[in-house]
Order: structure tokens, then C-alpha cells, then sequence
């Protein structure tokens, strides 16, 4: 490894520790409160949001799910270098995915705009409804391909491709396949 994949590494780490403190500040929790709901410990949490220690993938999923977000846009934020972030981007059809293991379905940002909005291609094919998320942004979720059935704080609507739904932060969602086909969503938050 060189010494520059090491220092892009660190300030990576760096970058997603502050991300995690921001989020946390922004939520009202202090370091022993969150770590008491994802069941780590607050030395560990206070050595990654310094950049010192990375969490696993199952502590990522559930420290996104107690700050109100998703793993990947806390990923997204270790890559987004303000001063390297290219004013116009392109992004490939395969870059940047993130595997199965922190939802039912894989995800991958579409762009890295800090400051503005989130965009991401979610895939899935579960038929049972996972778990509630509910975030402080605004959500925009259009249907790309496949059947996708969507709860919005307790109503659920069935939506074809082409379909969409917007809804306000704080409201609890979830989605599945509603014919245990895959399906395909472009999703677009707010950025914090």
C-alpha cells in the first residue's frame, strides 16, 4: 500500500468521523446516548468521529439507522472532498455500489453535490417489508423498473415504473417488491 493510499484513507476516515459528529449534533445525542441505542461502546464511537477507527458494516447499519440516514450517504461523505469534488461529474453505471448487508438490496450515490441534494439507485427484490427509516430530509423516490410497494407512515401504495412519491422528513418509510420481482428506485434526499 502507498503512502498516498494511506493518507486518502485516513482523511477518508476522517471525513466520515466528522460526518457521524455532525449528524449526531444535529440529532441532540451525545456520544454515550448513541452508542447506548447501537449497542457500542462511547470510546469507540468517540475514536471514529476523530477519524481514528472505521466501524464494521453491521455497526454501520445500525449507527445510520439511529442518526436518521442510510450507510450509504454516511459512506458518501468519506469520499466527498470539498476541494476535489469535480464541478461536473459522470457517473459510470457500475461505479460506487454498495453491497447487500445494511438493507435488502444494494445502493449507490449518483452524485456527490455537499450542501445541495442526495441522489441513489436503490435495487431490491424482498418481498417482506424490513424495517421503518425515517430521516429529517425530504425524499423524492421514483420507480425506474419493477413493481415496489411503499409505506409511508403506515399507508401503503403499490407503484409501477414511471410512478413516484415525495414525502416530508420525519415521515417513517419503508419499501419491498410487490411481486417479489426486483425492482429499481432512483431516490433523492437532501443533503445535511
Amino acid at each position: 500500500m502507498s503512502d498516498s493510499t494511506i493518507t486518502d484513507d485516513a482523511a477518508a476516515a476522517r471525513r466520515l468521523g466528522a460526518h457521524v459528529r455532525r449528524l449526531r449534533h444535529a440529532r441532540g445525542l451525545t456520544l454515550v446516548q448513541l452508542a447506548e441505542r447501537i449497542d457500542l461502546s462511547h470510546p469507540f464511537l468517540s475514536q471514529l468521529e476523530r477519524g481514528l477507527a472505521q466501524p464494521s458494516l453491521g455497526s454501520l447499519r445500525r449507527l445510520a439507522v439511529a442518526l436518521e440516514t442510510s450507510p450509504i450517504e454516511i459512506i458518501a461523505a468519506a469520499d466527498e472532498d470539498a476541494d476535489t469534488i469535480p464541478v461536473v461529474q459522470v457517473v459510470g453505471p457500475d461505479s460506487g455500489a454498495v453491497p447487500e448487508g445494511f438493507a435488502s438490496g444494494t445502493a449507490r450515490m449518483l452524485a456527490h453535490r455537499p450542501g445541495t441534494f442526495r441522489p441513489m439507485e436503490i435495487s431490491g427484490d424482498a418481498i417482506e417489508p424490513g424495517e421503518h427509516f425515517v430521516h429529517a430530509e425530504d425524499e423524492f423516490v421514483y420507480v425506474l423498473a419493477g413493481r415496489v410497494r411503499i409505506e409511508l407512515d403506515g399507508r401503503v401504495h403499490d407503484l409501477e415504473p414511471g410512478a413516484s412519491v415525495s414525502s416530508p422528513g420525519g415521515t417513517l418509510h419503508r419499501w419491498w417488491s410487490a411481486d417479489g420481482a426486483p425492482f429499481r428506485l432512483l431516490v433523492v434526499k437532501q443533503a445535511w
